[in-house]
């Protein structure tokens, strides 16, 4: 019979082992981690090539030792010169942020020992390799050899450790998928190159919430927290224009306000056209389909653009209804009041459905200085500075569109009222 290196016991008598954050210096990734970096923690942080994952870690190397602490970046991509570079540029400066290029992580694990620093970055675990493991850098065998060294010296010495990975195309972290299970904290570093916003999302962590998301931008002088983007999601204008709706979206636990832009325009040949930029096509295609089904709307006759602000990205079923809304406005040519939000999942029966964390995403309206929000039955309780139109069906949603719609525009409205559904 085999005999246990330890006896079990009542979880009642086992003592917690409380675990301490030390903070980055960068509010919004200590936001995702649970308040900073726990020691003898691994941290992988996921990213596409050149969407700034470098930036953001020199970046925190550089908050981290102005507290008064080591910081060691070690880089198998970059010669120490190039990073120097890259430091001077973003204003990183001090003794006390160490820098080694090195792509043999036995030569890595001396730099850890030689400099005894509380956090060490390692840029990235792709490009490291040992002699103890078969195949070549940034194979399967080779990363999780590497991976396992580093982590279980982390472990040992009690250093926070931030291991840099690349994704494939998919998305997905290149090498094995168990790489995620051998780290504390997982975090997807994703952003658009065409533009400056970056997002760090949480989808591992064992000392947190693992669905907090940060906000970053990214320009040339370096990267700096977002602590209330919102505003990057609206286009600041005037006076209110057809075609557009605001609603509020949760990307994780966070509410972000999110604008929806929506052009309708006769088709100049052929089949009419679909192009949609920061919402699901296929949502999109059922939004349109049910306006036409249930609201009488002839809208699929025309070619259909869609779009949101900023690059912001809609996956929430909570959009539906500004999406539905932004249609029927460009449609009518009736501007909604820029004071006004609209959150709702649109059902394929025409109806409109509850989303979750209604009180956070009106609470955020509010904040912004929204009075209206355009709304599904429900019981939540609604701010006092916020005007509640609610509607069972999409249909009682145009209705209440039409109501606040502002009739001052300048061109004529196309419908002035909805026709009753058969």
């Amino acid at each position: 019979m085999p005999v246990p290196a330890s006896h079990a016991v009542p979880i009642s008598s086992v003592r917690p082992n409380l675990s301490r954050h030390r903070p980055t210096g960068i509010d919004e990734l200590d936001r995702v981690l649970g308040g900073g970096v726990v020691p003898g923690s691994v941290t992988l942080l996921a990213g596409e090539p050149g969407v700034g994952k470098s930036t953001l870690l020199l970046e925190v190397a550089h908050r981290w030792a102005q507290s008064g602490q080591r910081a060691l970046y070690i880089s198998g991509e970059e010669s120490a010169g190039q990073i120097r570079l890259r430091a001077d540029r973003i204003g990183c400066k001090g003794e006390q942020v160490y820098l080694a290029a090195e792509s043999d992580v036995h030569a890595v694990l001396g730099h850890i020992e030689a400099v005894q620093a509380a956090l060490v970055i390692v840029d990235s675990v792709q490009t490291m390799s040992t002699s103890e493991a078969d195949g070549v850098a940034g194979g399967v065998t080779q990363v999780r050899a590497v991976t396992a060294a580093l982590t279980a010296a982390a472990k040992g010495h009690g250093f926070g450790l931030i291991l840099v990975g690349h994704v494939t195309k998919e998305g997905s972290i290149a090498g094995p998928r168990s790489l995620e299970h051998l780290v504390d904290v997982v975090l997807h570093f994703e952003g658009d190159r065409n533009g400056g916003l970056r997002m760090v999302r949480g989808v591992k962590n064992r000392f947190g919430a693992a669905d907090e998301v940060g906000c970053f931008l990214l320009h040339d002088n370096g990267i700096e927290g977002i602590a209330d983007p919102s505003n990057l999601f609206l286009d600041q204008r005037s006076a209110p224009v057809p075609g557009t709706a605001i609603t509020v979206a949760l990307d994780g636990k966070r509410p972000l306000i999110g604008e929806v832009q929506a052009l309708l325009a006769t088709p100049v040949s052929g089949a009419p056209r679909r192009a949609v930029s920061g919402i699901d096509h296929a949502r999109a295609a059922m939004i349109t389909a049910v306006l036409e089904k249930h609201a009488k709307l002839t809208i699929a006759v025309n070619d259909i653009y869609l779009s949101t602000v900023g690059g912001m990205r809609l996956t929430d079923p909570s959009a539906d209804l500004a999406v539905a809304i932004a249609l029927a406005s460009a449609y009518a040519n009736l501007p909604l009041p820029t004071t006004a939000v609209t959150i709702g999942e649109v059902g394929l029966a025409g109806d409109l459905r509850p989303v979750s964390g209604m009180d956070r995403r009106l609470a955020e309206a509010e904040r912004l200085g929204f009075n209206i929000a355009l709304i599904p039955p429900g019981r939540e309780e609604v701010p006092t500075g916020l005007r509640a139109l609610r509607a069972p069906t999409i249909v009682a949603a145009l209705e209440h569109m039409i109501d606040i719609a502002d009739h001052r525009s300048s061109a004529p409205a196309k419908v002035c009222r909805l026709d009753t559904p058969h």
